[in-house]
């Protein structure tokens, strides 16, 4: 790494529609990608492209609830209408990931059915038309256990290593590191979302300068989804 990250954000993405090709609406932007660089797209235009986008009932704040149900696994815990979920791709978050922020008020917006593929689908047209070497990650916004506020965090990746395995490498002071694992997608999808934000219409941002090491072929978000046998709060 050569010890400097920027953090730049790619204005001019139009609305969305379902089918269309995000590669190409971040290619057309006029930003400059370069080998190295890691994209960061967030969920919200990953659902609409994929038509994950449905009805619900402007007037009603609880009519996406039934879609809550639908999306998940399991429901972990409830408190009043706030439910938090398993949802079908292993995640633990609040609603099953169903949000209607940034949209009409007759619309919800599901999870991608497989952001890890969503991601993919991008990084191999923006690699082929450009011939470099890229890492995409689908970010979405999620709470935290213990700790109030939003972040962003990783639901997909593709060509970048989700988790940095430090175990067995030795810290500052010489001492071997026995269960350090960093987990770059969350700290990537969090940087970029400072350049974003909730209400700027800027839902892809580029992170560039992060250790080349990182990127590599064969990656996906199960690596940072604890199982279950590990998990002390489930």
């Amino acid at each position: 790494m050569n010890g400097q990250i920027s953090i730049i954000p790619i204005r001019g993405i139009p609305q969305i529609s379902p089918g269309d090709d995000i590669a190409s609406h971040i290619l057309a932007s006029g930003e400059t990608l370069l080998d190295g660089d890691v994209i960061v797209v967030t969920q919200k235009i990953v659902s609409k492209a994929e038509n994950r986008i449905v009805k619900v009932d402007p007037d009603d704040p609880h009519s996406h609830l039934p879609y809550v149900l639908e999306e998940s696994r399991r429901i972990l815990r409830l408190r009043g209408q706030l439910l938090i979920t398993e949802t079908r791709q292993g995640f633990v978050c609040a609603n099953a990931g169903v949000d209607r922020s940034n949209l009409e008020p007759d619309q919800a917006a599901l999870l991608p059915i497989d952001s890890d593929k969503s991601a993919n689908t991008i990084r191999s047209r923006i690699e082929h038309i450009l011939k470099i070497r890229v890492g995409v990650i689908i970010s979405d916004t999620f709470g935290r256990a213990w700790r109030r506020g939003l972040t962003d965090v990783a639901i997909g990746c593709s060509g970048i290593g989700a988790i940095l395995d430090l175990k067995g490498t030795r810290d500052a002071l010489g001492r071997e590191l026995q269960v350090t694992e960093v987990c770059i997608a969350d700290e990537v999808a969090g940087a970029a979302e400072l350049v974003m934000g909730k209400a700027e219409a800027i839902p892809v941002a580029i992170v560039r300068g992060l250790d080349p090491s990182w990127l590599r072929e064969s990656s996906c978000v199960d690596e940072i989804i604890r199982p279950p046998q590990e998990d002390l709060f489930r």
